[in-house]
């Protein structure tokens, strides 16, 4: 895949919303098209602001193409491709497939993003404990060169 991913990142002023998340909150629902095995495709803008301790917001761009979580087949019973953190998968592929951000905050705005869509603790922790671990493998073959 070596075509340019437009990345569009948005910088905020700080907001108070009346029942906003301090986790952050997804803006809109996530439309998606299957294409194969463990492809989808975006099919419109996809959006994910930070806290207003971070005001910050990524936008997943129409025609990206995700896969949801990396999970190693093995684990699936356990930790599925999607899931209650699937939106928050989508946001951290493009994130590490851009390069927008290091990495570590890459796998830190993951984990808001699992917080703001109430993953309990053991998976929002094992996942972010994998993409922390394994993570720099995916990152430095997929991020731009």
């Amino acid at each position: 895949m070596d075509e340019q991913i437009p990345v569009k990142l948005t910088a905020v002023q700080p907001r108070v919303e009346a029942g906003a998340s301090v986790f952050g909150e997804f803006k809109g629902p996530l439309h998606l098209q299957y294409e194969d095995g463990c492809a989808w495709t975006i099919l419109r803008p996809f959006r994910w602001c930070g806290p207003d301790a971070a005001p910050v917001c990524y936008e997943v761009p129409e025609g990206f193409v995700t896969d949801f979580a990396s999970v190693p087949r093995f684990f699936w019973r356990l930790l599925p491709p999607t899931g209650k953190y699937g939106k928050a998968a989508v946001i951290h592929d493009f994130l590490y497939r851009t390069g927008a951000v290091p990495r570590a905050q890459a796998d830190d705005t993951f984990y808001r993003a699992m917080l703001a869509l109430g993953v309990i603790w053991p998976t929002r922790f094992t996942m972010w404990a994998a993409v922390r671990v394994f993570g720099w493998f995916a990152y430095c073959r997929e991020g731009p060169k």
